[in-house]
């Protein structure tokens, strides 16, 4: 029984190491691709300049040169801060997102835990990041970044209600909870009985795409959902007493690595994830991560566009929106999603 054993043990844990080095791994590459393509020159020529150009071709190798910078600068702490807290919040911020990438499938076979509940368990883990924002903003001693730390908060909480309700309507819809079985659900989906490209929420639930990618917008707190950061204001709120490698985890890596794993998620729920017309099978384990990772840059382009193009909201202005509009518009979408569910 023991020789039994101990192959199928190990058979487990090179697979879970396996499995835990992709997620490690996509993490940082993510990172470094959104703030390449997006934060240096999709910016750039939006503002009708070059951008980084000197560190390799087309300026290629700025963000690692960055990364670099960050990892010589000294790590300084305030005097009065509660060492084990400051230290640990990034690690905490960053560690929700990667548990997020556990459950997004690459392909019909690509996915490191195929949960029957894996959308809730990617909104639930998703949440964790405020723990690490509010860990940083109160062992900095610093009140600034306390402040910062409380509108994070207040901030994410609220927009964690429209974040899951745009969801539903999804659920409601594909009749499942796993992100595989959502998938499959717009992949064998048709149009009014034309199924050639299959049944992409995104054109039944426009409005959850909509009020989703808006959701996510403030979860990042990316303008014009700053205000927890804000420079003008706050100097540069729980982030204030951060530098170095510490200042590279959150801000460097934990933010774009999350709105990776954010458009992730939208281009699995709506716009079908790995799925292609006329990919299937083995094919589909092939060309799933390059058809994903394509709809992923979409939606993130979406994103960074409206955080280039909007001034930042007032605090009242900001709470306003999440509650006096998205969510009863959130409302309104499930409620019509669950009627025409049972009429059709």
């Amino acid at each position: 029984m023991i020789g039994v054993l101990q192959p199928a043990a190990l058979n487990y844990g090179i697979e879970t190491a396996i499995k835990m080095a992709v997620v490690l791994g996509v993490i940082p590459v993510g990172a470094m691709i959104f703030g390449y393509v997006y934060l240096f020159k999709m910016m750039a020529h939006m503002q009708s300049r070059l951008g980084p150009m000197e560190a390799g071709p087309h300026g290629s190798l700025q963000v690692i040169m960055e990364g670099i910078k960050f990892l010589q600068k000294e790590d300084l702490m305030p005097t009065g801060a509660d060492p084990w807290v400051f230290k640990m919040a990034p690690l905490i911020a960053i560690l929700s997102t990667f548990l997020v990438y556990a459950v997004i499938p690459a392909g019909p076979d690509l996915v490191i835990a195929k949960l029957d509940v894996g959308i809730f368990y990617a909104l639930a883990v998703s949440s964790l990041s405020v723990l690490g924002v509010l860990m940083a903003g109160w062992a900095s001693a610093n009140k600034y970044s306390l402040l910062g730390a409380l509108r994070a908060a207040g901030q994410l909480i609220a927009y964690e209600l429209p974040l899951v309700l745009a969801v539903v309507g999804v659920v409601i819809q594909a009749g499942t909870m796993s992100l595989s079985g959502i998938v499959d659900a717009q992949a064998n989906g048709s149009i009014f009985g034309f199924s050639g490209i299959g049944n992409p929420f995104v054109l039944t639930q426009f409005v959850g795409f909509l009020v989703f990618l808006v959701a996510a917008q403030a979860e990042l707190t990316q303008a014009p959902f700053d205000m927890p950061v804000a420079e003008s204001e706050l100097v540069s709120g729980f982030l204030t007493e951060y530098s170095g490698f510490r200042f590279l985890l959150f801000f460097g890596i934990a933010e774009p690595a999350t709105a990776f794993g954010l458009a992730a998620i939208a281009s699995t729920l709506f716009l079908g994830g790995w799925y292609f017309p006329g990919i299937h099978g083995d094919a589909a384990n092939v060309f799933g991560p390059v058809v994903l990772g394509a709809k992923i840059m979409f939606v993130a382009f979406l994103i960074f566009w409206f955080r280039f193009t909007h001034p930042r909201l007032r605090e009242d202005q900001l709470q306003t929106f999440a509650w006096k509009y998205l969510i009863p518009i959130s409302l309104v979408n499930i409620a019509v999603t669950a009627v025409l569910k049972v009429v059709m």
